[in-house]
């Protein structure tokens, strides 16, 4: 079937329906959802099937696919939840990530391996935590102390390289001029969120309550509204697009937290992750350049590029040192230094301006589906298995229990001879 004159759609949203069920097989090691939509995107893209074309239709539902992608992960940020040391600790480990990414970049352009430099460097800096969450949701992991520390430096691994786009990968313009534009436009979104939180009387209130579960579906709207407006505002500023569509999650989720905000937030999971974030990730397979993968120069880049993600995300764990054991600091690691969603975000754009080379584009993804499928895995089965001190304690909880329910014997009187 030609692509341009068949059913892209139709084929997109097959392999959309089908991801989850290929997660639920009792395979060795779970495989997470997005990754099954990228492997189906090379199997259906231009270098398999030639089932689907990343342009026309299929291409415009890709950015909004983006657009959606980055508007849940600023969602999904709790500043709440991770505010406090957390969160000091995230932002002076995400700055040394882009200080290890910034020398890892420029080393590796000057041995002629990379030329995109900061878009490699900004890939290195990410951290998955929208595929994270799922995984630190079943574990109980999200209200532990560990859970903090690892969502505190999964909303930097989000943050810092939407902003390291937007300043030093948007065009021409001075990074003075574009700091000047990045500030302006943060305080337009604040202004935004204040009139938000302030703005609420109770009809209002009841009626976006009310209209929740009718088909007018208002509070979704005025969501989708909020995307399309700060995406175009950022536009205008001279700014990466995703900031914007960033912003709006950022302004939604801190104006939607609270009891009754489940409902809406699955609403938007349905919109975003039920139909317009899997083409984004569909077509990004599509769109890898199978052949280059598959050199021997682009296959040995693969490890090369995780061992990166392990060293610039994994490495800012031992500032966590005085508040989590070994063992732990580990876990959050190997969290941390889990990249895939920003990663094929960053590539596509590098792809589309130019700036990096299709073989260091399928590389970078390459090392982050591996990341994925092992990284988690590894980080769960430390922290569900006891540590040596964990273990010791129990252990003498469990002979101090004994000792308390052993039968006592009465005392025998001394023998006489």
């Amino acid at each position: 079937m030609d692509a341009e004159h068949g059913h892209p759609v139709l084929v997109i949203m097959t392999g959309a329906a089908l991801a989850p069920f290929v997660t639920e097989l009792a395979l060795p090691v779970r495989v997470p959802t997005v990754v099954i939509e990228v492997l189906y995107g090379i199997l259906v893209g231009p270098f398999g099937l030639g089932l689907v074309e990343p342009t026309g239709l299929a291409g415009r539902l890709a950015e909004f696919g983006l657009a959606a992608l980055f508007f849940h992960a600023g969602l999904e940020i709790d500043f709440g939840a991770i505010r406090g040391r957390p969160l000091r600790l995230a932002a002076a480990g995400w700055l040394l990530s882009l200080a290890l990414a910034s020398a890892a970049a420029l080393a590796l352009r000057a041995v002629g391996v990379v030329e995109g430099t900061w878009y490699v460097g900004a890939a290195l800096t990410t951290t998955a935590i929208g595929t994270l969450l799922p995984i630190l949701r079943d574990t109980g992991e999200l209200n532990t102390p560990f859970g903090s520390f690892v969502l505190a430096a999964g909303a930097f691994g989000e943050f810092g390289p939407i902003v390291l786009l937007s300043l030093l990968l948007g065009g021409s313009d001075g990074v003075g001029r574009r700091s000047l534009l990045l500030i302006a436009f943060a305080t337009v979104a604040a202004g935004v969120c204040a009139v938000a939180l302030r703005a609420r009387p109770p009809r209002v209130v009841a009626l976006l309550s009310r209209t929740l579960q009718t088909s007018s579906q208002l509070p979704i709207r005025i969501s989708l509204l909020l995307i399309c407006a700060l995406f175009v505002l950022a536009k205008d500023f001279g700014l990466d697009v995703i900031l914007g569509a960033f912003a709006a999650g950022m302004v939604v989720g801190l104006v939607s937290r609270g009891p009754g905000a489940e409902l809406f937030h699955h609403k938007l999971d349905a919109v975003g992750f039920g139909f317009l974030v899997p083409i984004f990730f569909v077509m990004s397979g599509a769109q890898l350049d199978l052949g280059s993968l598959l050199r021997l120069g682009t296959l040995v880049r693969v490890p090369l590029f995780l061992a990166l993600f392990l060293l610039v995300r994994g490495l800012p764990a031992v500032l966590s040192r005085h508040d989590l054991d070994r063992r732990d600091c580990l876990a959050q690691a190997l969290y941390s230094a889990t990249a895939l969603p920003i990663v094929i975000a960053i590539t596509t754009i590098g792809i589309a301006t130019g700036h990096l080379r299709p073989d260091n584009a399928a590389a970078l993804v390459g090392a982050g589906v591996l990341s994925v499928l092992i990284l988690p895995a590894v980080a769960m089965a430390l922290r569900t298995r006891p540590s040596r001190s964990e273990s010791e304690s129990r252990s003498a909880e469990s002979e101090r229990r004994d000792s308390l329910t052993a039968p006592r014997l009465p005392p025998q009187s001394p023998s006489h001879s």
